[in-house]
């Protein structure tokens, strides 16, 4: 029976970092890799210095090409099962396989939450957005629409000013802003659309059109939402971890969780989701899993 060093869960940034920290320290790794990243439909990735607007699918080449030279080793499998025991952890796939470590590292990351409007997926990632730090520099001094149907949209809305004079407010049949609120958008020249939305409109990726329920159709160049999301795997639950009021893993600055040995980074455990923040998150981990080990070593020696 092999048992890793350490396993890692997710071969986003924050575990494909971790993998080339740990490989660099000449631990035996082993990365799962579902093939489902969040940002898979993305037209680039931004804000990580020199690899601004490099294709997600490009990035993860390359990062897995630098990686193996250190004996990392990647399965593309998912882990549907966790469990710690006396030794360390085993993780079961679905295929039910069994997998050993002494450490564990879950970057599984978040998915998205999209706005329940029918065609919607289609400009997912091209014209349609959550975050505007990574985006909106694409569709800066266009028309911009903000959805916010369950959650409230006033902090997105007035954020978006600063990329565009034209930022429509999309509430879908709701009417939750306070009179402050409404004054501040008011003042700021958003307009509050709160007519229910029958479809979105557009071609090849490009949203041009939100359709209202009585057929009125209002022209936008992209489109944000403001709908949350959900963590892509239960694993670290299982193994005892907390969700936070904002859905994701509780840990410490090292990442840490309060069960010894495991490890939580990236998307999953913060609520900064930058793949340049992932990654570090990931290197701080692996630091940590790394001194973990080097410890427990020195105790067997005495």
């Amino acid at each position: 029976m092999k048992i890793f060093d350490v396993i890692i869960i997710g071969g986003g940034p924050a575990g494909l970092n971790a993998a080339l920290v740990l490989g660099r320290c000449k631990r035996t790794v082993l990365v799962f890799d579902s093939g489902t990243p969040r940002n898979k439909h993305s037209h680039g990735i931004h804000n990580y210095i020199t690899r601004d607007g490099i294709l997600p699918a490009d990035f993860l080449q390359l990062a897995q090409k630098e990686i193996r030279k250190y004996n990392v080793k990647f399965l593309k499998a998912e882990i549907s099962q966790a469990k710690k025991n006396k030794k360390g952890f085993v993780v079961t796939d679905k295929a039910a396989n069994q997998y050993y470590s002494k450490k564990l590292l879950v970057a599984t990351g978040v998915k998205d939450k999209l706005p329940a409007i029918p065609g919607i997926e289609e400009f997912y990632g091209r014209s349609v957005f959550h975050c505007p730090y990574c985006d909106a520099w694409e569709i800066k001094d266009k028309s911009i629409a903000v959805y916010a149907k369950n959650k409230n949209g006033f902090p997105l809305a007035v954020s978006l000013k600063t990329w565009s004079k034209d930022v429509t407010l999309y509430t879908d049949g709701r009417n939750y802003l306070k009179s402050s609120e409404k004054e501040i958008l008011e003042r700021k020249k958003i307009n509050v659309v709160t007519t229910r939305i029958r479809s979105v409109e557009g071609k090849n990726g490009q949203i041009k059109n939100i359709v209202l329920i009585g057929g009125e159709k209002k022209t936008c160049d992209g489109l944000f939402f403001v709908n949350g999301f959900a963590q892509q795997s239960h694993l670290a639950e299982q193994l005892g971890c907390r969700l936070n009021k904002n859905g994701v893993i509780e840990t410490n600055r090292l990442e840490q969780t309060q069960t010894p040995g495991l490890y939580v980074a990236g998307d999953s455990s913060k609520d900064m989701h930058f793949v340049v923040v992932a990654a570090a998150e990931g290197a701080k981990a692996s630091v940590n899993i790394n001194k973990e080990l080097q410890k427990e070593e020195m105790v067997k020696r005495q």
